[in-house]
């Protein structure tokens, strides 16, 4: 399995070095208020705008990805004291009067 994912890695890298090679034409990049940049290659271009999307991604991945991790605590502290309760159990000392939890309202 493991020869199997380098060979794979083989050919992709192989297949992007063969794409980057065949995009080396230069172009002219317009950018904000008429400003261009000339003559870049293309897949300076192409690499540039892929490794943008992907930090875009992964920023907004990340706000859902602390969100589990937050959640994820939480809940292992939740179990953690259901745990402890389970295996401390408080013995009740005296009975509990029902008006002492919740008084009766005068009518």
């Amino acid at each position: 399995m493991r020869y199997l994912v380098w060979i794979l890695r083989l050919v992709i890298f192989v297949i992007v070095l063969l794409f980057a090679l065949k995009n080396t034409a230069p172009v002219d990049v317009g950018l904000f208020a008429d400003h261009v940049l000339r003559q870049i290659p293309l897949i300076v271009v192409m690499l540039t705008a892929f490794v943008l999307g992907v930090a875009f991604g992964l920023l907004v991945a990340a706000t859902s990805i602390l969100r589990r991790h937050r959640e994820i605590n939480r809940l292992r502290r939740e179990l953690a004291r259901a745990q402890d309760a389970l295996d401390h159990p408080q013995s009740a000392s005296a009975p509990v009067i029902p008006e002492t939890v919740a008084p009766l309202a005068p009518l």
